[in-house]
């Protein structure tokens, strides 16, 4: 009777909702299952950022309409981390605006720039809605293989000219999601060039840049000259801070794009709850001791298990960053199949490569989300198969 619109019918297959919904029939069959699928911390959200929340939510102010460009105490907190993490300049007037999570920013942002029939330039694998976003403001996704001989970054050269002509914007993501892959200054200077040569907006998703291993400290694309002029970038609280049911973000940058977003967004919905923009604004503000530990933590897992694959035989990578670990298919190419029987032989989900991408395909995806113990757990499960 009723007919699904053609963008929705276009959108690519949501293979993660298939996969709860195989994790949960194991559960109910009573299989004690470990989970590293999912890229969920699952560390508590610090105290005093509940605290922070606790007491705002009893404040009868916070119950109204929140304003739609953020609370200007959040904009100034999030100006400020900046300018401390990475000696960037933000005016919170004009060049940050707060997010339901960065995923609806990320996703709304093509609504502004996308006509029918422009591309995007999408990195694949990865996160589903750069794609999804696309699809549904009436644009054209053009895959950028992520290639191990390249390092898992995009080689722009490969773009055809006839597509660069009708290209808007170009999806960048690093520390990426799924590859863990990481990018350096040199390769966000040859971006940015690119980006003025064909007038295109970057959208950087810069989501893991706290989660940093043996030294290594990720770069804002905002560090590089030219980026402003060029460069939105999305940024979350969700896994610095273990919030990620809590749903705030931001996108800052180029004011003009940034103002593109916020009139989106002002037909969209009505703000972030006050209580939450207050809280993270604390957690932004505070001392940043739990981002060592939440490190430090998660680089023990990442050795833990990168270090028990490799003694299986398995093809794993330390990652630099994320808690990501993006891990060749032992038995051949069908990351689906392979991920299927981890869970019916060993009660062990992983995220088969290719539900982020068809480049992803011969991968699987585990993540650093439960602890060393589950996961020497899970390696003497594995040794079975």
């Amino acid at each position: 009777m009723f007919k699904l619109s053609k963008k929705l019918q276009s959108l690519p297959p949501y293979l993660f909702l298939e996969i709860d919904k195989a994790k949960r029939k194991a559960r109910a069959e009573g299989r004690d299952i470990i989970d590293l699928g999912i890229g969920d911390p699952d560390q508590p959200t610090p105290q005093h950022i509940i605290e922070a929340l606790y007491k705002a939510a009893k404040d009868p102010v916070n119950h109204r309409y929140a304003l739609d460009q953020g609370m200007p105490a959040l904009r100034r907190s999030i100006a400020n981390w900046y300018h401390r993490r990475f000696n960037v300049f933000l005016n919170p007037e004009s060049e940050i605006l707060p997010l339901i999570g960065s995923k609806e920013g990320i996703a709304h942002f093509p609504l502004a720039f996308l006509n029918q029939g422009d591309y995007s330039l999408v990195p694949d694998p990865c996160y589903p809605p750069y794609k999804g976003g696309t699809i549904l403001a009436g644009g054209r996704p053009y895959l950028m293989p992520l290639l191990e001989k390249n390092d898992f970054l995009p080689d722009l050269s490969k773009i055809p000219l006839s597509v660069l002509k009708k290209s808007k914007i170009i999806f960048i993501n690093y520390p990426n999601n799924p590859t863990s892959a990481t990018a350096e200054k040199s390769f966000y200077k040859k971006l940015i060039d690119f980006a003025h040569k064909y007038k295109i907006i970057i959208i950087s998703d810069l989501a893991y840049s706290e989660m940093a291993y043996d030294g290594y400290k990720p770069s804002s694309m905002l560090e590089v000259d030219g980026a402003r002029d060029v460069v939105i970038e999305m940024h979350s609280l969700s896994k610095t801070y273990n919030m990620t049911g809590w749903r705030i973000g931001w996108a800052c940058g180029n004011e003009k794009l940034v103002a593109a977003l916020a009139k989106i967004k002002s037909n969209i919905d009505s703000g972030i709850f006050s209580a939450v923009q207050i809280a993270g604004a604390a957690a932004l503000g505070s001392e940043q001791g739990h981002v060592d530990k939440m490190c430090a933590l998660y680089q023990e897992r990442r050795d833990i298990l990168v270090d028990g694959l490799s003694a299986l035989g398995w093809q794993a990578h330390k990652p630099k960053a994320t808690f990501y670990v993006w891990i060749k298919v032992p038995t051949g190419k069908d990351s689906i199949k392979f991920s299927g029987m981890l869970l019916d032989k060993v009660n062990i989900v992983a995220t088969p490569g290719v539900g982020f991408g068809k480049y992803g395909e011969g991968y699987i995806r585990m993540a650093l989300t439960v602890d060393k113990v589950r996961i020497k757990e899970a390696l003497d499960r594995l040794r079975k198969i």
